[in-house]
């Protein structure tokens, strides 16, 4: 082995790797960002859940056991009801993830050492159940029966009642499994549609399909058409193999389960198209698919808790297609929520679809010409 000449090799790979910017910037960008998304934005210890609360007493002692209750930062107020069965609604809807319930006769049960407040936790999450635990185990009222009662003994403890809804055995799959379908469809959607029009043009068909009477706009909606349908076949997949082998429900509609998956194969196509029209090479495109795919699911609430990360973090993820489709996918299957019921997150994605199809037909125009 001659060493001149294998180091005139070693040489040249450094020159193309330094002229090639996608993958410079996936030796440096790679691990700057795993060290600031997982050093920075994942915190397992949740703080700041949204709360509703009911307090139907209304006594100077079930405000101080709520303020005591806040005072933790585990959970945050956002919205007020009148009764327990508002809390439920709001929860079904997503609007909140914690529902605090104080019964209008909350003095007579913390005298007789009843259950004098209830917890109500959104279990279609299984972090923010272990929460709602930890905070029902805290004395919630000792330091404002302290400061009434100065000489007093130690001041007995609220007793705390929590109740999961929509998954109280905390099985796993059940928060898992609906949000693989949106990780999946991130993984594939983006992917395959990233190369399969870098693949084109590699091949020389590119030239040949602008060639016929299709416009550009008719070439880019049918190249995507085709993976609308691979989409919803593994959304098909999936939800069959979940319901068979993990038992997981499907509380809502069927029907919305797809219009949300298809919301997000949208979102991700145009993704896709876009990169495509940025990238030279299909390795390229699968290199720009994973600087997309590795913040979405770190980030979108799949693997660790959304309310966990700073405020930053969650402006950035929201505009990220798959915070939004899990929202809506369990929703849907964990909590029996409809589409109408989160249009928030439904008016998201085809805000994202609007914005990236936009930008893609304008750069594929741009690169033609």
């Amino acid at each position: 082995m001659n060493l001149r000449r294998l180091w005139a090799v070693v040489l040249k790979e450094l020159r193309q790797m330094r002229r090639d910017r996608i993958t410079l910037a996936m030796i440096v960008g790679i691990p700057v960002m795993q060290l600031v998304l997982f050093g920075y934005a994942i915190n397992l210890n949740l703080r700041g859940l949204a709360a509703g609360i009911a307090d139907e007493a209304n006594t100077a002692g079930s405000r101080a056991a709520v303020m005591d209750m806040l005072a933790t930062g585990v959970v945050a107020p956002v919205a007020e009801a009148r009764t327990p069965d508002e809390l439920v609604r709001m929860l079904r809807r997503g609007e909140i993830s914690v529902g605090i319930a104080v019964p209008p006769d909350f003095e007579q049960r913390k005298a007789q050492g009843r259950e004098a407040v209830q917890v109500m936790v959104d279990g279609s999450d299984t972090s923010v159940q272990g929460a709602a635990a930890q905070l029902a185990q805290m004395t919630l009222d000792a330091p404002a029966r302290a400061r009434e009662a100065p000489l007093a003994s130690t001041p007995p403890a609220t007793p705390i009642g929590v109740v999961a809804f929509y998954n109280p055995e905390r099985r796993s799959a059940v928060n898992i499994v609906p949000g693989l379908i949106g990780v999946i469809l991130t993984m594939t959607m983006v992917l395959f549609t990233g190369v399969s029009i870098v693949r084109e043009r590699e091949r020389g068909n590119m030239e040949l399909l602008i060639a016929t009477p299709l416009s550009r706009t008719e070439l880019m909606v049918g190249k995507v058409l085709p993976f609308i349908a691979i989409g919803l076949v593994q959304t098909t997949v999936i939800l069959a193999l979940g319901i068979w082998l993990f038992t997981v429900p499907v509380r809502g509609s069927v029907l919305d389960v797809y219009l949300a998956a298809g919301l997000l194969i949208l979102a991700n196509l145009t993704l896709g198209l876009l990169i495509s029209t940025k990238a030279q090479s299909q390795f390229q495109a699968m290199q720009m698919t994973f600087f997309v795919f590795l913040p979405s699911i770190l980030l979108s609430g799949f693997m660790f808790p959304f309310a966990g990360m700073p405020r930053a973090v969650q402006w950035l993820a929201e505009v990220m297609p798959l915070t939004h489709f899990l929202r809506l996918i369990r929703g849907i299957m964990l909590r029996g929520a409809g589409l109408a019921e989160m249009w928030v997150d439904v008016l998201a994605l085809l805000a994202f679809t609007a914005v990236m199809m936009s930008a893609a037909i304008l750069r594929f125009h741009k690169r033609l010409d």
